[in-house]
């Protein structure tokens, strides 16, 4: 019964280890750009983001969901010639919608969960390329293209296929 007891005051321990750790990084790390910055430093901790960027001149940045979730649209953003996102997930979720005519070269990584990057010119050479790093611990990152609509709609709404890795 003993070693019963240790492990669950471990576990419950790291519980509220990672949801103080959360609450700090909500407060200390702020997200930065809007609608029309050419970078973006977006945090979702505990809550949920939803930009639909203009950018005219997008380079990257970098994107946190740890519990919670991020929903980028950049159907109507110019790419700067070596733009870069860096995207990471602690259970959470990213989801970012691209043009067709876009080329994702994705780095990415998942431990114990998933990422899904769908987009329709990557045998293109001349297409604009955005080049995508990070990991997804316990959440999921799904990249998907889709042509511009009167009505906007996120990658997430659609079906999704997961592709793990170990």
């Amino acid at each position: 019964m003993r070693p019963l007891r240790g492990l669950l005051l471990f576990k419950l321990g790291a519980w509220a280890g990672m949801m103080a750790a959360a609450a700090f990084v909500r407060r200390a790390v702020p997200s930065q750009g809007d609608e029309e910055s050419d970078e973006l430093h977006l945090v979702a901790v505990f809550d949920g983001i939803k930009l639909e960027s203009r950018a005219k001149e997008f380079t990257g940045g970098s994107m946190l969901a740890w519990y919670g979730g991020i929903d980028v649209d950049l159907r109507e953003v110019e790419l700067a010639p070596g733009a870069r996102l860096d995207l990471r997930t602690l259970f959470g979720g990213i989801a970012i919608t691209t043009p067709p005519g876009w080329r994702v070269e994705s780095e990415m990584k998942a431990l114990a969960g998933g990422v899904d990057t769908r987009t329709s010119s990557q045998d293109d050479p001349d297409a604009p390329m955005l080049t995508l790093t990070g990991t997804a611990l316990f959440g999921g990152i799904s990249v998907g293209a889709k042509a511009p609509t009167n009505g906007s709609t996120s990658v997430a709404d659609g079906p999704m296929t997961r592709d793990t890795a170990d």
